[in-house]
């Protein structure tokens, strides 16, 4: 099993319509791909970075279904996260492989 973490600063003012755009359209959609087993959302209480720190996760069971993800969905799925909050945020993601 793999998790797919998502790191995400967005500035403060932009935080909340973002959050709730996470909620209600974003990650079901990742889920509705089928390709991962469970998600979570997490917020950073102690960020040294300026604005509002977020991670999301997606739990994955093969490294093909990620690169399954990565190939047929990563790009359009993030095509809207550009168009609503273009130069609001910086992101980085990780892929981290469960060892126990």
């Amino acid at each position: 099993m793999l998790l797919y973490n998502v790191t995400l600063i967005i500035e403060e003012v932009s935080a909340a319509a973002w959050l709730q755009w996470m909620q209600e359209e974003h990650i079901p959609e990742v889920m509705a791909t089928g390709l991962f087993v469970s998600n979570r959302l997490l917020k950073v209480i102690d960020s040294p970075n300026e604005g509002v720190t977020y991670c999301s996760q997606y739990v994955v069971q093969t490294i093909e279904d990620y690169e399954t993800y990565q190939l047929k969905h990563a790009d359009a799925l993030s095509v809207e996260l550009n168009s609503r909050f273009k130069d609001k945020y910086v992101s980085f993601t990780t892929v981290m492989e469960y060892i126990a």
